[in-house]
């Protein structure tokens, strides 16, 4: 229990770093006289980052341990912040590749540590517990960073983040002798590469499967998430006010979400089914949203929103339970590293390739529809390797 609330904590926090910025875009524009589509940029770089950060946690985490991978990637966080406070544009660039680094350890992390302390009968409960942290950080970082620069300035808002990073890191220190155990021995033959995780996902055709699949559904989600509100806006005509707490909902889903499903997965219906689920109802969501008319009612479009993220932001808890589940004995974290690397490549390359389908066809209609071919691609490769799996 103590392991799950200390890697939640870490979970959210890091969370709230990466948004911290993006709450404050308008403001950070203003400041920087270019257009506030500038934090599409900055997000995209952290990402690269993460996916370095992520291979690197691949040999860091087995033998620091998941508290000191956490610690340092909670104070890499730190310094990214720090200098995306700065107001120039090299040195937030620069700021966004350093937050990423740090984030990308995280979810190794943890894993590492949960998959040594979680009973195997609730794995996927557990580590969907723990990946409510992602959408809690959201919320805590859309709460607190306007708040705080509306009171000062974006500036300060950014420097409280990066407090409550270091805090959180120094907070975590006491528990980590009793939490980091089992450290492997250094390698006295040298450094088996920072490639070394991903080859170990991909040489594995389970893990592979997994961790493309991870890829795509990632890019789904970030797709929906990032671009909600914009579609409602302009396709619904609804106000920005109002497609923002409609947005709303597919967050506070997706938080009720990845605690359920974990709970189904556990209960029987196994990680694979589950996930193959969710793509399937993820698909017919995304083909509801490319057909449905602008007169739609605003309880069937809330049911519509609820729906899609439950099954689109809901489904990370239990691909990282069946990540730590088939990986070797101690090396949860190394093979979340590798896997996690892919999975970050679609949150880089999704929001991109969904804006430019929707803007060459005129209509975000067409980025909907696109989010239906690798969706069905995941369904049937779910399906039949759960299928092998039982055989």
């Amino acid at each position: 229990m103590l392991g799950l609330i200390l890697t939640l904590a870490v979970q959210a926090t890091a969370s709230m770093a990466l948004l911290a910025l993006p709450m404050v875009a308008p403001a950070v524009g203003t400041t920087l006289g270019v257009s506030a589509v500038f934090v599409g940029y900055y997000i995209s770089v952290a990402y690269i980052g993460a996916v370095l950060g992520s291979l690197a946690a691949g040999s860091l985490v087995p033998r620091w341990g998941a508290i000191r991978a956490s610690q340092l990637g909670l104070l890499l966080i730190a310094a990214g912040l720090v200098l995306s406070s700065s107001a120039q544009l090299a040195l937030m660039l620069a700021g966004a590749l350093i937050l990423g680094l740090g984030y990308g350890p995280i979810t190794p992390a943890s894993s590492h540590l949960l998959a040594q302390t979680s009973s195997p009968r609730h794995m996927a409960l557990i580590f969907s517990l723990k990946q409510t942290g992602v959408p809690l950080g959201g919320m805590l970082a859309s709460a607190l960073v306007p708040l705080v620069a509306m009171r000062t300035d974006w500036q300060w808002a950014i420097g409280v983040v990066a407090l409550a990073c270091a805090a959180c890191a120094i907070v975590a220190q006491p528990l980590r002798r009793g939490l980091d155990t089992g450290l492997a021995a250094p390698d006295t033959a040298g450094s088996p590469g920072i490639l070394a995780p991903l080859r170990q996902v991909w040489a594995h055709r389970p893990l592979r499967s997994l961790a493309i699949c991870s890829l795509l559904y990632s890019a789904v989600q970030v797709s929906l998430t990032t671009y909600t509100v914009t579609f409602l806006h302009a396709e619904l005509g609804m106000t920005l006010v109002a497609a923002g707490l409609a947005s709303s909902v597919c967050q506070l889903a997706g938080v009720v979400g990845r605690i359920g499903w974990g709970w189904v997965a556990d209960r029987g219906l196994g990680a694979l089914r589950t996930l193959a689920l969710l793509g399937t109802l993820s698909l017919a969501c995304s083909i509801v949203a490319t057909l449905m008319p602008a007169t739609i009612s605003a309880r069937a479009l809330l049911v519509l929103l609820g729906a899609f993220g439950a099954a689109a932001i809901g489904w990370n808890g239990v691909y990282l339970a069946e990540l730590a589940r088939r990986a070797p004995q101690g090396m949860a974290g190394t093979i979340t590293g590798g896997a996690s690397a892919i999975t970050f490549l679609g949150v880089v390359a999704g929001p991109p390739l969904f804006g430019l389908v929707s803007d060459l066809s005129g209509s975000y209609r067409a980025g909907f529809a696109m989010l239906a071919l690798p969706l069905c691609w995941c369904v049937v490769r779910l399906f039949a390797d759960s299928r092998r799996s039982r055989a």
